[in-house]
């Protein structure tokens, strides 16, 4: 391994065999190129399969430049930003790609949003047209754009979820859940269906696009907190897609088969299910949602090789009784978005045999960072180590600008050719994140050992400052989840007029388990210290959940705002 082994670069000590750190990119590099490349590569190979029905890389491709004349015709040039509010599915393939070869931003839009919502982002961003499917009540909300105030969207491209189906499951879909099917409205001419988009022949003289290029608008509460729309370009796209691939040394290039649960519109879901899959070749098997009886069908089914999601989708594989059998094909698990508990981790590696590791990244560095490696050390309880061709340091929390010593905590922050151009039309808070230096502020808490190992401890914003103590809600969960009925685990901060803020724990049993208030204020007396304990434990049903399916502390935390708990002086 080439590279500095010094305290600036401890990771290079403990750096995977055959993994070079100092990462060469390809000049000129953007999604569409890569996509290109793996269409004329893989051409016969299937690159897509929808609940049964699948596409090769040839009728991918064709679909696509298909899908950019389309846009075109409907006014897309350099720089227009078009919205994608989709489940997974083939359109969301085609619409991602057909808008960057137009030349277009895409901007994705969570289908979960409410029309509020929906107008808010349309907004901030300038979409002018928008994508959805022809369900209730979907189409509804994002038709309500058209004539809602102040509003850019000008077109709405309805794509029939039905048509996207096997044939008998399409016409089943059609009969059974008619009553879900919007029909489009009659005679408005801003309104188009998907089928009348890809009608046109291919264009015939493609958009230049160059790595600077901004590719996408994702948007994320990003580190300080208020929605933005990140810009990220050709080139960090690219770059990430590289960083990742020579990291995950056991991938193959044209023989994987990628299970796509998590969505597309967020952003991990983007880089390693959707982008990374197709740069390298790979099968994407994709569902709408999570519903665990159709996954384990899909699992038998198609018997996937990598296996993205986050740490409640494994556990849900775990908790529903998934086999052996079940999982015996997947081969490689990335686990991100959320931390990954040891114990989850253990387990699923246990019952299918795969490897796992736990990632880390954030939207404004596109996202993924950190990992643990394949091949080599998989230190648990850490993020692992930094992608090759990017920097990092844990920097002072007061200063924000110089470095602490091995083992001290700080502010991790990161600095690589993956790190958005900032935030969409907001100077001051991309200056807030992003030093002139190049690092980004990640917001994240952690701790870097002597190999370059970093075990993150909490965000800045979410630390619990109990009578000037800091408290960590990692380790407050992480002390939860040991319980053997424990099954998800929140910690947040409460008001607390004594100590100023206290720790408030709210938990979930396993599926057909129980557990009391009691049972884990027993379990936790010798797990943590009288400042760490949570003065309030709260035992749900369950537990809310962002739309990737990791769990969310903002409900929470506007639960304990609006009626704070009674708890005993």
């Amino acid at each position: 391994m080439d590279g500095m082994t010094d305290g600036t670069h401890p990771w290079l000590r403990a750096y995977p065999k055959g993994v070079d750190w100092n990462l060469s990119l390809p000049a000129g590099e953007t999604l569409v190129s890569l996509f290109d490349e793996s269409v004329a590569r893989f051409a016969a190979k299937p690159a897509m399969d929808f609940m049964g029905r699948r596409w090769t890389y040839a009728e991918l491709g064709e679909a696509v430049a298909r899908a950019a004349e389309g846009f075109q015709r409907l006014g897309v040039v350099k720089d227009t930003r078009v919205g994608l509010c989709l489940p997974n599915s083939p359109y969301a393939v085609v619409a991602y790609y057909g808008v960057l070869k137009a030349g277009g931003i895409v901007v994705n839009f969570s289908p979960l949003y409410v029309a509020e919502e929906l107008l808010t982002q349309a907004r901030d961003s300038g979409a002018e047209i928008m994508v959805t499917v022809d369900l209730d009540p979907l189409l509804p909300r994002v038709l309500s754009l058209l004539d809602a105030p102040e509003s850019p969207v000008r077109k709405v491209v309805a794509c029939s979820f039905a048509a996207a189906l096997p044939w008998m499951k399409g016409t089943l879909f059609s009969l059974i859940k008619r009553r879900s099917v919007v029909p489009l409205p009659a005679g408005d001419a801003r309104v188009s269906d998907f089928k009348t988009l890809v009608a046109a022949p291919p264009i015939a003289a493609p958009v230049t696009l160059t790595p600077a290029d901004i590719a996408v608008l994702q948007y994320t509460g990003g580190t300080t907190g208020v929605p933005k729309g990140v810009m990220l370009t050709h080139g960090n796209l690219t770059a990430n897609l590289r960083q990742m691939h020579a990291w995950f040394t056991t991938c193959r290039h044209g023989e994987e088969r990628m299970l796509a649960v998590i969505p597309f519109f967020h952003v991990f879901a983007m880089t390693v299910a959707l982008n990374s899959a197709l740069a390298m070749g790979a099968e994407i098997i994709m569902l709408p949602r999570y519903e665990w009886k159709m996954l384990h069908a899909t699992l038998r089914r198609t018997k996937p090789t990598v296996f993205p999601g986050v740490p409640t989708l494994f556990k849900a594989c775990i908790d529903n009784g998934a086999t052996k059998e079940d999982l015996a094909s997947v081969r490689a698990c990335i686990s991100g978005g959320a931390p990954l508990p040891l114990a989850v981790k253990q387990e699923f590696e246990a019952l299918s045999g795969s490897t796992m590791v736990e990632g880390y990244g954030l939207t404004e560095a596109s996202p993924v960072c950190y990992s643990n490696p394949f091949e080599g050390e998989n230190r648990a309880g850490t993020i692992g180590l930094p992608l090759p061709g990017i920097r990092a340091e844990i920097r002072d929390l007061e200063t924000r600008s110089k470095a602490v010593p091995i083992g001290e905590r700080g502010e991790l922050c990161l600095a690589g050719p993956n790190v958005m151009a900032g935030y969409w039309n907001r100077p001051e808070e991309t200056a807030e994140v992003l030093g002139a230096d190049g690092f980004l502020h990640t917001g994240d808490v952690g701790i870097m050992d002597a190999e370059g190992y970093v075990t993150l401890v909490d965000r800045i914003k979410d630390l619990i400052l109990v009578s000037g103590f800091n408290v960590y809600p990692r380790v407050v969960e992480e002390a939860l989840y040991r319980h053997p009925a424990v099954g998800g685990a929140t910690v947040v901060a409460m008001a607390d007029p004594y100590r100023g803020e206290a720790p408030a724990a709210f938990v979930e049993a396993k599926p057909g388990m129980r557990v009391t208030v009691d049972e884990l204020r027993e379990f936790l007396k010798d797990k943590l210290n009288a400042v760490e304990m949570p003065r309030h434990i709260e035992v749900r049903a369950s537990l809310p959940r962002t739309a990737v399916g990791k769990l969310s502390k903002k409900e929470l935390k506007e639960e304990l705002r609006a009626a704070p708990p009674r708890v005993a002086a």
